[in-house]
């Protein structure tokens, strides 16, 4: 099934005519099913606006036990565990867990930084997962927001309520606040998360583009109505004002036949999405990449944009084409799936990060603005191989004690890629 912010409706085909015809939440199911409804927005939400999804299951959602803390875990929102830092940050690859430290997807979250207040549904958060088991009869949730999923190591087997997604590296998946799911792995996993309190991501305006151009609604998938119907001890660990609970119920939460509704978890492969890019002079905003966006209150400006560097035609006179110098009143976290980024020579590794804080400046290393500086000027094939990306925000970013201390990967010489840049200034016309 694809599309983007439609009504969507699925049933397991080993139970035919298991969405009710007509109403919502009838007297009595079709196969003894329970209704139970997903609010994504209040009951009162404009009708545009507003996202809900009815299931049909075995069991409604309610049958646990008692929430208790879940132990051991570096997720977090508090934003003061380190003083403030505006220095131009990199992370090296983060550490995959050792084959005698069995780490599930949930286990092996990490926040590294964020900005905002979870209980007011306003703010972001960044989190790094590593993992090398698959989760056994556990599932999660976001109570706070959602999580859009960016694998760099690893294919995601994902099981939700609404069914399955495999998410692959240059794939990304969007899970949606209070959405449960699990994730298997065949492999050693990595990747990124970005978290939006509150909100959901979207689309953004195109303007001037046009109709047509950067993602398009037909190429975000959604699942297909999976069920099991099995009576084992289940843990469901959930994320509520940024800490971990967890809780017991005798069955898997995933017993949900038939679906109908607009709040839905999708993914998107990133091949799909459709540069616009210069053919004449100058460097266009790296807006122009955007994929997803969470929108503030204030008129375009974001809480959180996803923004993808691709591989792409650049066809410019009298530019310098790599990315410009520049302060920017939001802060920018980029990641790496694979390939070499553009602006960076060395140091900046998939698996990896770096972090540019509000009015910090950034921009090309020495070695990159010295070769983009005496190229020849032709049309010219970027990034090929390369897929790196951005999470950028209007907040101001504070970087975790995970981020800062623990995982041990913040490379502390990261300014020196800009301490060899030359003058060339031939001083004032004589």
């Amino acid at each position: 099934m694809s599309g983007f912010g439609s009504e969507f409706k699925s049933e397991d085909p080993r139970c035919p005519q298991s969405l009710p015809r007509g109403q919502n939440s009838p007297q009595k199911c079709p196969y003894g099913l329970y209704a139970e409804q997903l609010s994504g927005t209040a009951f009162t939400a404009p009708r545009l606006e507003n996202k809900r999804s009815w299931f049909y299951r075995i069991r409604p959602s309610v049958g646990h036990d008692p929430f208790k803390p879940f132990i051991n875990s570096n997720v977090t929102c508090d934003w003061n565990e380190q003083e403030p830092d505006p220095n131009q940050m990199r992370w090296m690859p983060f550490d995959l867990p050792t084959s005698n430290n069995k780490t599930d997807f949930v286990e092996g979250l990490n926040t590294i930084c964020g900005s905002g207040e979870v209980k007011g549904k306003n703010g972001v958060a960044i989190h790094i997962y590593v993992c090398n088991v698959s989760m056994n009869n556990r599932a999660f949730y976001n109570a706070d927001g959602d999580f859009l999923i960016v694998p760099e190591k690893g294919t995601l087997k994902i099981t939700t309520e609404f069914g399955k997604l495999h998410v692959k590296p240059n794939e990304i998946a969007v899970i949606q606040q209070g959405m449960r799911f699990s994730v298997d792995i065949d492999e050693p996993s990595r990747g990124y998360i970005l978290e939006v309190f509150g909100r959901h991501f979207c689309l953004p305006e195109l303007g001037p583009i046009g109709a047509n151009g950067l993602a398009n609604p037909r190429d975000f998938l959604t699942p297909v109505a999976w069920y099991e119907d099995n009576d084992v001890q289940y843990e469901i660990v959930g994320k509520y004002q940024g800490k971990l609970f967890i809780c017991q119920q005798g069955h898997s939460p995933f017993d949900v036949v038939a679906w109908f509704g607009n709040y839905v978890p999708y993914k998107y492969d990133l091949t799909n999405f459709m540069v616009i890019n210069s053919v004449s002079f100058d460097h266009c905003d790296p807006s122009i990449f955007t994929v997803l966006t969470c929108q503030s209150d204030i008129k375009g400006t974001a809480i959180a944009d996803f923004v993808i560097f691709p591989p792409r035609w650049s066809v410019q006179e009298r530019t310098f084409r790599p990315p410009y110098y520049h302060r920017n009143c939001m802060a920018e976290f980029m990641g790496l799936i694979y390939g070499k980024y553009e602006a960076k020579a060395e140091g900046f590794k998939a698996g990896g990060a770096t972090l540019h804080s509000t009015m910090t400046p950034h921009g090309p290393d020495a070695q990159c603005f010295e070769q983009a500086f005496n190229e020849e000027l032709k049309p010219k094939k970027v990034a090929e191989e390369t897929m790196a990306f951005m999470f950028e925000t209007c907040l101001e970013l504070a970087v975790t004690e995970w981020g800062a201390k623990t995982c041990q990967k913040l490379d502390l010489e990261y300014y020196k890629c800009w301490k060899n840049i030359k003058k060339c200034f031939t001083g004032p016309i004589q």
